[in-house]
């Protein structure tokens, strides 16, 4: 009890961390900078399980949205009416046949929860609050052409998109909203076929479970878990206990009981310290380094000459919203080099911010912010900038060099396609 008390107070402050460093982000903007654009990438809010454990009754939480029920949003109402009279939605390929809301009074397996709505509702807010109401955006008469919005074929990540975008643009109409269908969870569009990225990736697994088969505590712990389930420790492992006992611990339900024993914190306990120690040695060892910057470059470029097209006076697609993955943000996070950043968690936003110097107007920076926070100086291609520039941000030509033709020096190579077809192993 104590650990799940210590544990969700950590969470408390590193929600109220993130707000108060959101709001009091601009202090640092210079009066004669400019807003000209943000490019925002989420990873969708608290979702439902995407594995059961074997022989367990599934945690009882009901996915449908309810206004006055906890967790709640001023907005909650609103957009639950605005969705259900959705009439005339813009969506790409099979976006369209996917509920707009969850709405299952048991959820289903990763549906969004109340939750993850609220938490992307909250988002929105902050957004808006800064960016639209105190920076001016998106003009008062903003149209399609404005927006850019994609998101992958997940319920789970439409719903996030339209949370945020709701208490972005309240009551929008739904004839400008164009969500476009990214089918890949890297967002690697037209560039995808890249070999030496899923070799990189290989080697990465194979790093995961050799820490994993290494560690007796963890193994024994399966052992335990499997025989209180009554099922083979293999068949317990490849259902990803700690995806459903999150949810249970999240959501304060208890854990799973069987007529051989209940899984207790303890477990959970063990497995989320492996967890931590397998983000430690994956830094350390560098091989999902390698692979996030293969599998981040195309969706860092097209954020790139989004940029170098508006810095060039365009006007079009001035707010950008990815929503997405963990295993979206995760390798782009990597790639930047913000090492101290942890597994994103459910809602996290990783936001690009584009500024345009008002007294040099050719001249435009950018300011990177994770979860509120800002990391600009974090990456590694700005860290030094800020010992000898009196400018608070990254010059936005240091980012374009590290996308078109840094970012590759590590893998010994000079550009994408070398890098992606260039045998190492």
């Amino acid at each position: 009890m104590l650990f799940r008390n210590r544990f969700l107070l950590l969470l408390v402050l590193a929600a109220l961390l993130a707000f108060l460093s959101i709001s009091l982000q601009f202090c640092h903007a210079p009066y004669y900078f400019k807003l000209v654009s943000v490019h925002v990438l989420i990873r969708h809010g608290d979702r439902y399980p995407l594995y059961a454990i074997p022989k367990t009754k599934r945690p009882e939480i009901d996915c449908t949205l309810v206004a006055h029920r906890k967790p709640n949003h001023p907005k909650l109402e609103a957009f639950i009416n605005h969705m259900s009279k959705a009439s005339e939605v813009l969506m790409e390929g099979t976006l369209s046949t996917l509920p707009l809301y969850p709405s299952h009074s048991l959820c289903e397996m990763g549906e969004l929860t109340q939750t993850g709505v609220v938490q992307h509702l909250k988002n929105g807010q902050l957004l808006r609050d800064i960016y639209l109401k105190k920076h001016k955006l998106l003009p008062k008469d903003w149209t399609t052409k404005h927006l850019y919005l994609e998101t992958t074929g997940k319920s789970r990540t439409l719903q996030s998109g339209l949370a945020l975008l709701y208490s972005l643009l309240p009551d929008f109409d739904w004839k400008k909203i164009n969500f476009r269908h990214q089918w890949s969870t890297i967002f690697c569009s037209g560039s995808c076929d890249c070999p030496m990225r899923n070799q990189y990736l290989e080697k990465e697994q194979r790093r995961q479970y050799l820490l994993r088969v290494k560690n007796s505590q963890l193994e024994n712990t399966y052992v335990e878990m499997a025989k209180i389930v009554g099922i083979p420790t293999r068949q317990l492992r490849a259902a990803n206990p700690i995806d459903s006992l999150l949810c249970h611990f999240c959501h304060n339900v208890s854990f799973p009981c069987t007529k051989n024993g209940c899984i207790d914190l303890e477990h959970f306990k063990v497995i989320k310290t492996h967890q931590i120690e397998d983000e430690r040695e994956r830094r350390e060892r560098k091989l999902y380094f390698k692979y996030a910057l293969l599998a981040s470059h195309p969706v860092l470029n097209q954020t790139v000459n989004r940029m170098l097209r508006i810095a060039e006076g365009k006007k079009e697609e001035i707010f950008v919203l990815y929503s997405a993955h963990d295993v979206t943000l995760s390798p782009v996070l990597s790639a930047l080099g913000i090492t101290e950043a942890r597994f994103p968690r459910f809602a996290a936003r990783l936001v690009f911010e584009l500024w345009q110097d008002g007294e040099r107007p050719t001249d435009h920076f950018i300011r990177i912010l994770y979860n509120g926070v800002d990391v600009t100086f974090h990456t590694s291609f700005c860290q030094e900038h800020h010992k000898h520039s009196s400018k608070p941000m990254c010059p936005l030509e240091d980012f374009v060099h590290f996308v078109k033709r840094d970012m590759f020096s590590v893998l010994n190579s000079s550009s994408y396609y070398d890098a992606c077809h260039r045998k190492t192993f």
